[in-house]
């Protein structure tokens, strides 16, 4: 009884946050679920800036809530470490300090660093935690109302870049003091990973962390069978698609979520690296991976390139874009995002295998 109370209250909860969240896990399958196995939540607030759900199945209701707590405290070290709205964060620190100092850094966040280094490489900057100046500069444009000077913007730029800032094996230095580092775009990715790391140790039969939107799950849900996931429509109500994944992250992001309005005119909280200006031509991007950090960068990656990104996005990764307007869109996807896909298929669905787009006749069924 126990167990079926709890799993009403998740599924409302989820329900009911569809409006705010990007995408949500949601778990409804035909399967039963293990007679003994208790599905548990929490809902931690404040996380990250964000709503949170935490959710497990276990065959031990004590020993899963108290996965769901260390859970929880996995996601608030990530954020007490990386959060640049900290004054206390080592990203914080970082950024204040003088040129030349190295500054100690955990093996967390030099590994997320690191990550992101390659990123940056791999998306040919289309990715860049360095660019911390320049997201500097539209958030003061955001309560200024003011939109940067061309000389604002060139100035900032000059500031981003890898060559302003070195890691070194126990930290990293700056060598530029106007050098500013920014892990919105995979510190939450990170955190969820920790997470979900957390649950499986303890031994769930299954677990989901979504922060934001932003989720991995592993394991069975709680019927036993495949994690139901919901893509936002980002130009309205409701959801785009359906998708049904196994162990793996489903991370989304978009033009719509988050903005600032400068003269009477709204702009996407995604920066584009390489020009400083906000990444505006892609609604919606949803990435598919086994880590929510990389698919974290891989969709911010991807709002910047746009389907040309398709031609970069590493082997093991899926992604489905939403492209155009409300009054005409399409949604373009790699082969392996539409085989999650659940049936009914959305309409306008072209599928491209990494840059070479081709307009599918008839679906196939969902792999397994």
């Amino acid at each position: 009884m126990r167990g079926r109370r709890i799993r009403r209250a998740i599924g409302g909860a989820a329900i009911a946050a569809i409006a705010i969240l990007t995408g949500v896990g949601m778990w409804q399958t035909s399967r039963p679920a293990p007679s003994s196995a208790h599905v548990l939540s929490r809902h931690p607030r404040a996380v990250m800036g964000t709503t949170c759900l935490l959710a497990a199945v276990a065959e031990d209701s004590d020993i899963g809530e108290r996965a769901l707590r260390e859970a929880e405290a996995a996601l608030r070290r990530v954020e007490a470490l990386m959060s640049s709205w900290l004054d206390d964060s080592e990203i914080s620190r970082l950024n204040r300090a003088p040129l030349g100092k190295e500054v100690s850094l955990s093996d967390e966040t030099l590994k997320v660093l690191r990550a992101a280094r390659g990123v940056a490489s791999a998306s040919q900057g289309a990715f860049d935690v360095t660019c911390g100046p320049v997201i500097d500069l539209w958030r003061s444009a955001g309560e200024s109302g003011v939109y940067p000077s061309e000389a604002d913007l060139r100035g900032a730029r000059a500031f981003c870049g890898w060559d302003h800032i070195e890691l070194t094996e126990s930290g990293a230095v700056k060598r530029t003091v106007e050098a500013r580092v920014d892990l919105g775009g995979v510190a939450k990715g990170f955190g969820i990973d920790a997470a979900v790391e957390v649950l499986a140790e303890a031994g769930m039969l299954g677990g989901l962390v979504d922060v934001g939107g932003d989720l991995r799950c592993f394991g069975t849900d709680p019927d036993g069978g495949r994690w139901r996931v919901e893509i936002k429509n980002p130009f309205g109500e409701g959801p785009l698609a359906h998708l049904r994944v196994g162990d793996s992250a489903v991370c989304t992001s978009g033009n719509y979520a988050r903005f600032v309005e400068i003269e009477g005119r709204r702009y996407s909280h995604i920066i584009d690296p390489r020009s400083g200006r906000p990444a505006d031509a892609v609604p919606s991007v949803t990435v598919i991976s086994r880590s929510a950090m990389t698919a974290d960068m891989w969709a911010t990656a991807l709002s910047v390139l746009g389907e040309e990104g398709l031609d970069l996005l590493p082997t093991g990764l899926e992604a489905l874009l939403v492209l155009g307007s409300a009054d005409d869109f399409r949604i373009l996807c790699t082969q392996g995002a539409q085989s999650l896909i659940e049936a009914p298929h959305p309409v306008r669905l072209v599928i491209a295998e990494r840059g070479l787009p081709q307009t599918q006749g008839s679906m196939p069924e969902r792999g397994e």
